[in-house]
């Protein structure tokens, strides 16, 4: 078994040359939902996993983050859209369709 039930990379790469996920908001969006994951009581060992990651080379398509063991990859937008991910998929075990990449 995993160490964490679902385990969250959100790229905060940032790049000189041209658009990345640090320049759409990613560093706040890692932050928020730590946060909210933690007031959850979802985050932790056997649980969720919030971490930040370098390049993960879907720039085109960022801001993203993948979800594993499922290997889900997402974009967002807002604080909606995480808080979707956070119930349907950390919660809930549902891949979000409508966000995924």
């Amino acid at each position: 078994m995993s160490y964490f039930k679902y385990h969250v990379f959100v790229c905060t790469n940032e790049r000189e040359d041209g658009a990345c996920c640090a320049c759409l908001g990613a560093g706040n969006a890692r932050a928020y939902l730590k946060k909210r994951c933690k007031e959850l009581g979802i985050h932790g060992k056997n649980q969720v996993r919030i971490n930040s990651a370098g390049c993960l080379d879907r720039c085109a398509q960022g801001p993203v983050m993948v979800i594993y063991p499922q290997e889900t990859w997402y974009t967002y937008v807002d604080s909606e859209d995480l808080d979707e991910i956070i119930s349907r998929h950390l919660l809930g075990g549902q891949i979000v369709e409508r966000l995924k990449i």
